[in-house]
């Protein structure tokens, strides 16, 4: 049951606790390298990339080019907008990604039930039709289920929904509750179900039970399938690194089932303050995320339990977790609700090493990475020192100005994760052919001494290069791709997430680049 909602919001600045005499963390000792790809992006005919062979040939292109880590996107349900970054919960994972192919070999799906999804593009997600597919074809899956009840290679399914049902439970129930009111947001459901206590017991609970149960046996099936992923990774001593985002989706499970813990109006539940950050040189009205914000005094008073249980959950899925908008954990900008722009807002103070700590109580042995890209405050840096956290460096984010530059290769540091750019970047060539100034391509020929005719695989040596110990470039900078390959532009609110590639595209380049990339990995000793 969630918290009682303090009586004031949590606008208030919160201490920070004095600084340590020794980082908190110290986890990042071994060079390594590893390339950035999202799952949706694998190949195969049902829509967007699953799990199945295509991703165990993926793990076998990483092993033999000698890359140790695989990192991802948040592999949880996307929303509106599509985005991994704006979930219907922070716990549960994305059905989309799971192998429908597998269920036609347990008998739970007809081979012909997949012909739909097999004729979607091969080179581009089409969410809306994977939204008008695929969960039909899950709900019949699980109706064969219930009626067959088979043994399945993921475990027992009770067992599972009993182990996850800490969140599990609510987001099912949230889910069914979505669905049954035909999408609209929870804050305007019926008031005995938009609010998560009377939900608990309201008589619609027992009339979706069989959606609520379909629901966690898709995310049975989710996590049942990644996991063999994931043994298939460690066979191949390869680590996942995946990606935490600081903020919750405003409709999600865990506003819905939480909302003592965010900055929501006890009545409407609809939020006080909301998420962005304030106009800068690339945004005259700044950047509006919309999220709900934290109450951080709610979270301090339980010893962040909810944060805690969300990153075990994170750590259960994944070897090593990147936390995204690290800043905000410093200060965050809040901006009152409503608000069209990002324009009117106030930094406030947030938890700091506080919670840190905490994360350092509960889960000791955690390898996190703080995302600290961005204008950074000294307060900032000193928190991530304090954390002993490794930042980030982006190499396009390094040229046009002068050599104090911060993510020029010569200011790196070894704590630290080099990036020729990331899933919010454009690849290497379409920034260099089309997005660089001529100031910004002649800084980068002049300090690497190269032509530039071949710059994501100049990016790519000189991130193997760098001081940093861990590289990581995304596999569009591996095919040499321009920017109709780009994965995500944050300005642009359609048309993100959609990138592709196709399985003959890996085994074209294979033998010449996982060559290479093996001997890059001996002369920089990654």
């Amino acid at each position: 049951m969630p918290a009682a909602a303090p009586s004031a919001t949590n606008a208030e600045p919160v201490a920070l606790t004095a600084t340590p005499s020794a980082p908190l963390y110290n986890w990042l000792q071994t060079r390594g390298a590893g390339v950035l790809l999202h799952p949706t992006c694998l190949p195969g005919d049902q829509g967007c990339g699953v799990f199945d062979d295509h991703a165990i040939r993926f793990l076998d292109f990483l092993q033999a080019s000698a890359l140790k880590y695989w990192q991802v996107c948040p592999l949880g349900p996307t929303g509106y907008g599509d985005s991994p970054y704006q979930c219907f919960s922070a716990f549960a994972g994305n059905p989309y990604l799971i192998d429908l192919a597998a269920l036609v070999k347990f008998d739970l799906l007809f081979a012909s039930d997949l012909t739909a999804l097999a004729s979607l593009s091969a080179d581009q997600v089409d969410y809306g039709a994977l939204y008008n597919l695929k969960p039909r074809l899950l709900n019949s899956a699980y109706a064969r289920f219930k009626q067959m009840q088979p043994v399945l290679p993921y475990g027992d399914f009770n067992a599972f929904c009993r182990h996850h049902a800490h969140w599990l439970d609510a987001y099912a129930y949230f889910r069914a509750l979505k669905d049954h009111f035909n999408g609209i947001v929870w804050w305007e459901w019926p008031a005995d179900v938009r609010d998560y206590r009377l939900a608990t017991n309201s008589p619609l609970r027992t009339k979706l039970a069989d959606a609520i149960a379909s629901y966690q046996f898709s995310q049975y099936l989710f996590f049942g399938q990644w996991a063999e992923i994931r043994s298939a990774a460690r066979e191949r001593e390869i680590e996942i690194i995946g990606d935490l985002p600081i903020f919750v989706a405003s409709d999600s499970a865990d506003a819905w089932g939480n909302p003592a813990l965010f900055e929501l109006d006890p009545k409407t539940f609809l939020p006080l303050a909301v998420a962005g950050v304030p106009p800068d040189y690339f945004s005259a009205d700044g950047q509006l995320w919309g999220n709900p914000l934290y109450r951080w005094a709610a979270h301090r008073a339980d010893g962040y339990a909810w944060w805690i249980a969300r990153l075990r959950a994170s750590f259960e899925l994944c070897d090593i977790v990147r936390i995204d908008h690290f800043r905000g954990f410093d200060a965050y900008w809040r901006i009152p609700a409503p608000a069209t722009t990002a324009r009117t807002g106030e930094w406030i103070t947030g938890p700091g090493l506080d919670l840190f700590r905490a994360f350092r109580t509960a889960c000791p042995d955690a390898r996190i990475i703080a995302e600290d890209l961005g204008v950074l405050t000294d307060s900032v840096n000193q928190l991530r020192a304090d954390t002993g956290l490794p930042g980030m460096y982006v190499l396009q984010f390094a040229w046009g100005s002068d050599a104090g530059n911060s993510y020029l290769p010569h200011n790196a540091t070894a704590n630290a994760v080099i990036y020729p750019g990331t899933h919010d970047n454009d690849t290497t060539l379409g920034w260099y052919q089309s997005a660089a100034s001529e100031v910004e391509r002649d800084h980068v020929r002049r300090y690497l001494r190269i032509s530039g005719e071949d710059i994501p695989w100049d990016f790519i040596r000189v991130s193997y290069a760098s001081v940093a110990r861990l590289a990581i470039f995304p596999l569009q900078d591996v095919f040499s791709l321009h920017s109709n390959a780009r994965f995500n532009t944050p300005s642009k609110a359609q048309g993100n997430w959609q990138w592709r590639y196709r399985a003959e595209a890996l085994e074209k380049t294979f033998s010449a680049t996982t060559n290479y990339l093996s001997e890059l990995a001996v002369l920089y000793a990654r």
